[in-house]
């Protein structure tokens, strides 16, 4: 079994806190029980000592994790219906819909993508990752829907990636954000680093230490309080459209993670504050979907560009809004 170590090193100013308590907060995928059993079990040491759960961390104290890696488990193929844009030989197309993860990982090891590829396929995909993300060359998040294209021999995968690597690819989003834009912002490009999150490991956030990302993005059309953008990744970061349009204060509409859910616009109103609730309750989820993908076919060299509708929840909410436009902006 092998198993990753890291460090944390307490910053200072830091409050002092229980030791499971700060590092349920630092740890991806990390729940206070798991903590404290790791910590028992001597997986945790402070400057080099075995300590309890309850030992108050202070701000210079190095805290070593070891965590050790299960083996992978068994991935089996799933009859779960795929909406198949394109197949031939050497990669499929598929548009995934939201609440559907990508490939088997902690808490979510049935129902994924790959789940539903390895029946499809006959368990005829890439082998270059390992044995739970067969033929995956990108990923969207559970809850972001659109196109993905999915290798099914390991040199059509090295020739995608490598497209993906040098960022000669295409890949449109199209997102409903809170706010209105000043007019002369209605088109534009973020660019801010991102890192991981101080406060929370599961999350993101711009910072000035972390990888460089740029997102460039485009107003389709604007209503009272909200703004359907089109968004065009220079990057690939993990979340970036979702830290980006937060940090330029339009976080996406429903993203329970970046303050989507958060009524931040349409006034103190009873009836705006209804009508955002009940926009709410049609996106219960971050409103963004990966509607445009384009990339150069690895064998037959023809560059191929695959377009999706806009999934049923976000149609169905831009047809209310569309009864109380303000502006529509070409």
């Amino acid at each position: 079994m092998s198993s990753r170590e890291f460090t944390i090193l307490v910053p200072a100013g830091k409050i002092r806190e229980r030791l499971d308590v700060f590092l349920t907060h630092h740890v991806e995928n990390a729940t206070r029980s798991k903590v404290q059993h790791a910590i028992n079990e001597g997986f945790v040491t402070v400057d080099g000592k075995i300590v309890k759960p309850s030992h108050k961390i202070s701000p210079g104290e190095v805290i070593s994790v070891t965590i050790p890696k299960p083996p992978s488990p068994d991935v089996v193929p799933e009859n779960i219906p795929l909406e198949i844009l394109f197949e031939d030989n050497y990669l499929l197309v598929v548009n995934k819909p939201a609440g559907m993860v990508t490939h088997p990982a902690y808490g979510n090891y049935s129902g994924t993508l790959v789940n539903a590829l390895l029946y499809h396929c006959n368990d005829r995909l890439s082998t270059v990752n390992d044995l739970t993300r067969p033929g995956i060359v990108h990923r969207l998040d559970k809850d972001t829907s659109g196109l993905m294209v999915v290798a099914k021999d390991d040199t059509t995968h090295a020739h995608l990636a490598k497209q993906f690597s040098r960022r000669t690819t295409e890949r449109e989003y199209w997102a409903f954000v809170w706010g209105r834009f000043e007019k002369k912002d209605r088109e534009g490009i973020i660019e801010a680093t991102l890192g991981r999150s101080k406060s929370d490991r599961k999350k993101f956030a711009v910072s000035a230490i972390g990888k460089a990302a740029i997102t460039e993005y485009k107003v389709l059309e604007e209503f009272e309080y909200l703004s359907l953008v089109r968004l065009k990744l220079r990057t690939g970061r993990t979340h970036q459209i979702r830290v980006h349009l937060h940090h330029i204060g339009h976080p996406v509409f429903g993203d329970p993670t970046y303050g989507g859910r958060r009524i931040a616009w349409g006034g103190t109103e009873k009836k705006k504050k209804e009508e955002v609730q009940n926009f709410l309750k049609i996106i219960t989820r971050q409103a963004l979907h990966a509607k445009t993908i384009g990339f150069m076919h690895p064998v037959t060299k023809e560059f191929m560009r695959f377009d999706s509708d806009l999934p049923q929840d976000m149609m169905s909410m831009r047809k209310l809004l569309k009864g109380s436009i303000i502006n529509m902006v070409s």
